[in-house]
């Protein structure tokens, strides 16, 4: 199970959204710490007052409702709104577009939370679909999708199935965001927890390392994922 968008063996569950103002419950949670639900619930209120409730920016107000709630750990409150959104999204803008790609993650996201897998798995892969489709297969949203699978599949032991994808995602990620981003950094430490699943301990040390240093270099020494790391490396090097 998860909690604020980390699995208690310390891999990181990680997407972003295809719009910047969606903000995604990992990321948000990871970024800026979790946040509250009154100035979503407002923005809310005046999307549907001003452009009518089925309007697609309607569908980013509820994503953003949705994932607050999703980072509180209120799964029941958040999974109307992230459906209602999904449904928008599909009418508005089409089965195929990018922000329907956001919504699919946001509610596999959900399912994947509370452990009901098999509702999340085909969410993740139409999501991963429309993505590739849309934008290219070295989009940065493809390898937020690549990365949601794979974390579904580790989730389900499925090691075997999670690797080329974790893989993949850090690869798009050194390519189209840099080395050194934090995206690359929680993309190194899902691939080295992996990896120390799988008994590779000498693999799993330079990407819990190289997290590290991307994460103090450009989160800090307090932040939350800073802690995530530094424990996952101290436990290599106990086991060690």
């Amino acid at each position: 199970m998860q909690k604020n968008g980390f699995h208690a063996q310390h891999s990181v569950s990680l997407w972003t959204a295809f719009l910047p103002v969606v903000l995604l419950p990992v990321v948000f949670v990871l970024l800026s710490g979790i946040p509250g639900n009154t100035e979503d619930k407002r923005a809310l209120a005046i999307s549907e007052k001003a452009l009518g409730p089925e309007h697609p920016k309607v569908a980013v107000s509820l994503n953003n409702l949705g994932n607050t709630y999703h980072a509180q750990g209120q799964y029941a409150q958040a999974m109307p709104l992230c459906e209602r959104a999904l449904a928008i999204s599909e009418k508005a803008l089409g089965p195929e577009h990018p922000n329907v790609a956001v919504s699919l993650n946001g509610l596999a996201q959900l399912y994947h939370a509370q452990g009901q897998y098999a509702q999340a798995m085909p969410l993740y892969k139409r999501a991963l679909a429309i993505s590739e489709k849309a934008l290219g297969p070295e989009h940065s949203r493809v390898a937020m999708s690549l990365n949601g699978l794979a974390q579904l599949y580790y989730a389900q032991g499925q090691y075997a199935q999670a690797m080329p994808l974790y893989k993949r995602a850090l690869s798009i990620r050194e390519k189209v965001l840099g080395p050194e981003h934090p995206e690359t950094a929680f993309s190194l430490n899902n691939l080295g927890y992996l990896l120390q699943t799988q008994g590779d301990l000498a693999g799993t040390k330079p990407y819990f390392e190289r997290a590290l240093y991307i994460t103090r270099l450009h989160l800090g020494q307090m932040h939350p994922f800073m802690k995530t790391v530094q424990t996952n490396l101290e436990a290599l090097e106990i086991t060690d």
